[in-house]
Parts: C-alpha cells; structure tokens; sequence
C-alpha cells in the first residue's frame, strides 16, 4: 500500500514542490562499474498466491533482462495453497528452472530477504512479490541501469499501480501462459459476476491509484529532486545492491534479530539511508500489483502508521538532520572565517567519479551532519501526527467552520495535483478516482490517531516492563552482594 501525503498543503508537500520546481541536480553520471555485466538473482516469496503466481512468472519470462536464477520460497506455513504446484507446472510447460524453497513453519519476507542476501553471489537481488506483475518489458534492466549509476544508490523500484481484470486478461493470452494452460479455458477466479463486487473493486482500486498517484508522482519525485532519494520504494518489485543489503543485515541482525518492524522494507530503506545510500523510485517503469478488496485497506493503513512510528523511532537520527545539519553548516562556516583570517585556502573535491547526490557513507556521518532525505521525513511524520490530531481536535471543539475550510482546502489542492499529473486523456477518470476516494480516504486518517495511542501504549509498556526487569535484576545482584559480604 503505497504512503500517502495526507496533508498536501504541509511543508512536506511544499518541499516537493521545490523540488519539482528545481529539477533533477544536472550532474552528468560516470559510473564507476559497467551495468551491462551485473548478475541478478530473482528471489519470489510465495505466500497464498495461487490465482498471481503465474501471471507474475509469465511478465518475468518476458523482461528484456533474464535473470540467471528465479528462487520461490513458499512461506506459506500450514496455511500454504497451491500456489507452489501451479509454478511447477508453469516451468515444466516452458522449459524454465525454478529453485523452489518450500517452509513448514512461515519465517517473514524480512527473513527471505537476509538468507538469500547472503547465500546469493550475484550483483542485484531482485525481490518480486508473486502478486505483482512486471507491466514494463524492461523493468528489471532500467533499475538495474540506474542502480549502477552511482555508487551511493542501493534501491530502485518502478511506479506501482492496481492491477485491473482487463490486465489480468491481457496477460493470459500470451504465449507462456498459453503454453502452462494447455487445451484448458481459463476462468479469472478473481472477478465474480455481482456488480456489488465489482463497484467495491472499482472502489479499492481507484484508491489505491490516487494515492499512488499523489505519493508516487508528486511526493517522491519532488523528494527525489530535492533531496536525492524517496522515503521507502514499493516493496512490490525493488532491484537492491546485494552487497549493500547483506552488510544491512550484519550490521542490524545483532541489533534487532528479525523484528523489522511490520514493514520490512520501509526498515530496509531507513536502514539503508541511515548508512548514506539512497533509494530511488523511476517513473518510466510500470509494475502492477493485485491488491486486496477495500475491506483490508483499514488493517493495512493501522500497520503503516504503526510500522512507520516503529521506524521513526528506530531511526531518529535521520529525523533530526535539520537541526544537526545547521549545527554542521554553522561550525563549517567559522572554520572557513578563521582559515580566511589566516590565509589560508580549501581545496575542493576533485573526484573523477562523479555522481549526482553523493554524500559521505557511515552511520557517523548521520548522527553529524545528517541526511538529506531525512528532512523529507521529519516534514513527513509531522504531517502525518499533525494533520489526524488537528482534523480530531477541531472535530471534538465543535469549530466546524474552520474544519471545514480546511479539509475543502486539502481536498481541492489533492484533486488539482492529481489531475495534473494525470496528463491527458485520463484526468476524469482521475478526477472520479479522486472523489470517490476522499470519503475513504479521511475516514483512514481518523484511524491514524488511535493507532498512534496503541502505539505509545505499547512502547510505554514495554519501557516499563524493562524497567521492572531491571529493578529485580538489581535487586538480586544487592542481595548477592548482601550474602557475600556475611
């Protein structure tokens, strides 16, 4: 489920507009390494998507870049379908080599993702959700391009969009598909024959693309402007350097075990951006997902937020790059004054190398100087506390003309950024998506308050907990001591 920029009159939202407005940092890339010779391994963790599976190995089978290895790891646990069996018998019929990992017990995509980091060799490490569909033909080879443009870029991910049944359909008569069915009819077991069914799909999936449109098109491209990088990627369909995924791993694995939060891969990019890499979004790529009906979209909103205050809390120091940034500029500012007064001269970074948004590696360097990127997200999660908590509070004070001034305002700007990046042709559809959203949409933000008291109930709980922990570890020890000294 894509983030969504709840507050597009915000400071966030004003930030990508500069960056809209400033453009990509004209910098001419010279990669170091030659992304034509990159290796890619493809590891598709499988769980309960039979009716996907095999549109999914049917837009692999056509990219333009093959990987050298497809691995399916079934972690389905007791509650697995027959996902597994239907990708046998797809590469059977195709003549493909599928290393398939099936799982007793289910262990977390966030576990699937750290083994095959470290049992692989290749280059990039491709992550494909069995729901998605890799829409552009050449999908794999632009991340893998772009990642190589750079060495401080560890992520890309195309555009994210719903996938529809007329794409499903479209991708059932092509020859791999046709091949696995044989003589078979197939049947779309995901469409159903009540127009009630199909008004809630329209429904969900219309949602899910104006928010993707607002996060994807406005935020993450004016972020990317701005500051270099987006917030998190789609964890739909990301390309990862291998080597920089794997020391993620060793570097947090002792810290953290296998707990990355309920969003593994909004971990992986903070993790990531923590240490200086960026990760990159690239909007002439197209992958589609099969998301659930609208009914899951309030259990999915309460695991964002909650996993993105997880992540806020996990990694503050990319939160506080505006006021360790300042304090970095000022104190470079007095040594410049002071080796002016000297007579003395800087000598500037002639690097051959050169690369668009380089920034220093290492956790250290954060914690002084911050990221650029962590700007974003600090304007980010202010918004998305501020914006709930106002819309409550004026709720609750019976000020229902300010509320309403101020939700008109929000609404109308979101439907003016939607329709304009709609382009031509498709802005009513937008502009209908967008409307029959906005109801959905506000009634999700509401939900963001109570998730935000769960969530620092749990954390006080388990602040105290510790503590009571500690107070009896104490205890013991003095009493220990107590007995030694007798």
């Amino acid at each position: 489920m894509a983030i969504a920029p709840w507050f597009v009159c915000g400071p966030a939202a004003l930030l990508a507009a500069l960056g809209h407005r400033r453009g990509p940092e004209p910098t001419v890339p010279t990669p170091a390494e030659d992304w034509r010779t990159a290796v890619v391994d493809v590891v598709i963790p499988v769980r309960r998507d039979q009716h996907t599976i095999i549109h999914c190995l049917t837009s692999l089978l056509g990219q333009t870049r093959q990987p050298r290895r497809v691995m399916l790891v079934d972690d389905g646990g007791i509650g697995r379908d027959h996902g597994l069996q239907l990708a046998r018998e797809f590469a059977r019929a195709n003549g493909i080599h599928l290393q398939i990992v099936t799982r007793t017990w289910s262990v977390g995509k966030a576990v699937t993702i750290k083994r095959q980091a470290r049992q692989f060799d290749g280059d990039v490490l491709f992550v494909l959700d069995a729901n998605t569909v890799l829409a552009s033909p050449d999908y794999i080879e632009r991340c893998v391009r772009e990642l190589y443009q750079g060495v401080g870029i560890a992520s890309a991910c195309g555009t994210v969009e719903p996938l529809r049944p007329v794409q499903r359909r479209a991708i059932s008569t092509r020859p791999p598909f046709q091949r696995w069915l044989g003589d078979d009819a197939w049947r779309d077991p995901l469409v159903s024959d009540d127009p009630l069914h199909h008004a809630w799909r329209w429904l969900g999936d219309g949602y899910r693309a104006h928010v993707a449109r607002l996060q994807q098109g406005f935020l993450d491209c004016g972020l990317m402007c701005q500051c270099g990088g987006i917030e998190a990627p789609s964890g739909e369909a990301i390309a990862y350097r291998r080597g920089y995924l794997k020391d993620m791993f060793d570097r947090y694995e002792p810290v953290r075990g296998d707990d990355l939060t309920a969003v593994e891969d909004l971990f992986i990019a903070r993790a990531l951006a923590t240490e200086g890499y960026r990760n990159i979004r690239l909007a002439d790529v197209v992958a589609q997902v099969q998301y659930p009906e609208w009914q899951h979209l309030p259990r999915q909103a309460w695991r964002w937020t909650t996993a993105l205050l997880q992540n806020d809390m996990y990694f503050d120091p990319l939160l506080r790059t505006p006021l360790v940034a300042t304090r970095h500029r000022l104190r470079q500012w007095l040594r410049r004054r002071g080796r002016a007064r000297r007579g003395q001269s800087s000598s500037a970074d002639q690097r051959h190398v050169r690369e668009a948004y380089r920034q220093p590696f290492g956790e250290r360097v954060t914690l002084q100087r911050g990221r650029p990127i962590g700007t974003g997200m600090l304007l980010l999660a202010l918004e998305r506390i501020g914006y709930p908590v106002t819309v409550v509070a004026l709720a609750l004070a019976g000020a229902w003309g300010a509320l309403a001034l101020m939700v008109g305002i929000e609404v109308a700007l979101t439907l003016a950024i939607t329709l304009r990046l709609a382009g031509p042709g498709h802005r009513w559809t937008a502009l209908l998506q967008g409307l029959a959203a906005t109801p959905l949409r506000y009634a999700l933000i509401l939900l963001d308050p109570p998730a935000m008291l769960w969530f620092a109930g749990r954390l006080w709980l388990a602040r105290k907990h510790r503590w009571y922990v500690q107070r009896e570890n104490d205890g013991d020890r003095r009493a220990a001591a107590r007995a030694l000294r007798r």
